[in-house]
């Protein structure tokens, strides 16, 4: 790919910060939905300084050559629902938050260690382009969902399997196709930074139709039209809650026996997040042109990961990981620039003090950010499906392994064992490995 900045350029300081707004709209509303759904006071703001601080661990570990974003991981959801599940009160709740990051964050050094002395050729036997690159279109088509659901908010008539048409339904839609064709206009026939910053004019253009259906709707009545949810202002914190302070409370009722629990429930996600991992550097490699698993190494890219995820859970609760939205973001924009990522980092961190600049961040309706995530997710889809284009699929055996990936991920073959979830990626990408190290089996 003909990147226009690459992963070491540094943009003029006026397109930085342009450029740097738009990954953090990118990655803004995954990251603040994850304290959001768990809940128990868990500040929104707090998790996006945290994820600003294991941003910039993680660039640090891997020597500003891995041009990513870290945000909350929704692997750990589960994890995190039942540290507050099984604690005796919500500060020991958030004392179980940090000593799970912390196992988590473990697993990933383990392994980190294990690569640096074992090399990771044997990563890449185990996982050829005929494994990986289904297993990265998995990863933008398990969001194909969430990026449709955003976009047509409304009811579902589940025995038809269609959305009603509803005036709220048709309102979102519009909303999503005004940004999802404003961010396609800009990327293919823009000029300068239009060509750049096809984000951020999208989710602009997106917003202003969303503000006119919603003053409508506030001076007629109407709440279909109300796509704009302005009462967040109401609950608007101005300065983050930082995780660490509501968890050192509740240290000293923490006993051997809830520590146990949140080591069970951590650790066995972390080994899945492992594996999704290995598929997003996989793919960030195939965008910059350079192989970050051998420069500047799986083993800093994990140690980096693991690292930052446990200081930025101190700060947010959430364990961070590298964040597909921001993969795809380089992409279309083709700004690999590290410092871009560096930038967003630390404007995530600023802004965090700034209740009603996240606030209105937040306000920004899930339909808009659908009509984005139409295209991130899309590009992921693409950009595993590209990694194929070299593999023989008219050799039977690259065609079952590329098959039974596709078709284990898109099916949602999603297992739950024990308190462990193995997400459909995780579960895709293991079924391939095996089903391709079994048709690569010499013969006798």
């Amino acid at each position: 790919m003909n990147l226009v900045y690459g992963v070491k350029d540094k943009p003029a300081f006026g397109k930085l910060i342009v450029f740097a707004l738009q990954q953090l709209l990118a990655i803004l509303a995954a990251t603040i939905a994850v304290p959001a759904i768990v809940g128990n006071g868990m500040s929104q703001s707090a998790a996006l300084f945290g994820a600003g601080v294991g941003t910039i661990v993680y660039l640090l570990f891997t020597k500003f050559r891995s041009p990513v974003f870290l945000g909350s991981s929704f692997a750990f959801l589960g994890s995190m629902f039942a540290a507050f599940g099984g604690a005796a009160s919500v500060s020991v709740g958030y004392a179980g938050l940090l000593f799970g990051a912390f196992f988590a964050g473990l697993v990933y050094v383990v392994i980190a260690l294990v690569v640096k002395f074992a090399g990771v050729q044997w990563i890449n036997k185990l996982m050829p382009p005929v494994v990986i690159g289904p297993t990265v279109a998995i990863i933008g088509l398990s969001l194909a969902g969430n990026a449709i659901s955003d976009s047509l908010k409304g009811a579902y008539d589940a025995g038809a399997g269609a959305y009603v048409m509803t005036a709220e339904v048709w309102v979102s839609l519009i909303c999503a196709l005004v940004t999802l064709f404003t961010v396609i206009l800009c990327s293919v026939y823009g000029k300068n930074m239009a060509k750049l910053i096809p984000f951020i004019i999208g989710i602009a253009a997106g917003y202003v139709v969303a503000l006119i259906f919603t003053l409508i709707g506030r001076a007629t009545g109407n709440d279909a039209l109300k796509v704009i949810n302005f009462e967040l202002f109401n609950d608007m914190k101005w300065i983050p809650e930082f995780s660490f302070i509501e968890a050192f409370k509740g240290m000293s009722a923490v006993d051997g026996k809830y520590i146990a629990t949140i080591a069970v429930a951590y650790i066995p996600v972390a080994f899945v997040v492992f594996a999704e991992h290995i598929a997003d550097h996989k793919n960030l490699s195939t965008i910059i042109g350079q192989d970050l698993l051998e420069e500047p190494g799986l083993h800093r890219t994990l140690l980096g990961d693991g690292v930052g995820s446990m200081l930025g859970a101190f700060f947010g609760g959430c364990p961070n990981t590298t964040y597909g939205e921001s993969v795809g973001c380089v992409a279309i924009t083709k700004n690999a620039s590290v410092v871009t990522i560096l930038c967003t980092a630390i404007i995530a961190m600023l802004v965090s003090f700034f209740g009603p600049f996240v606030t209105l961040l937040a306000t920004i309706p899930s339909c808009v950010m659908g009509g984005v995530c139409i295209t991130l997710y899309g590009f992921i889809a693409v950009s595993g499906l590209k990694m194929l284009q070299p593999v023989d699929l008219n050799d039977n055996r690259n065609l079952f392994t590329a098959s039974v990936i596709l078709i284990a991920g898109i099916g949602g073959m999603t297992l739950k064992i024990g308190s462990v979830t193995l997400t459909e990626i995780a579960g895709a990408l293991i079924l391939g490995i095996i089903v391709n190290l079994v048709v690569r089996r010499k013969k006798n």
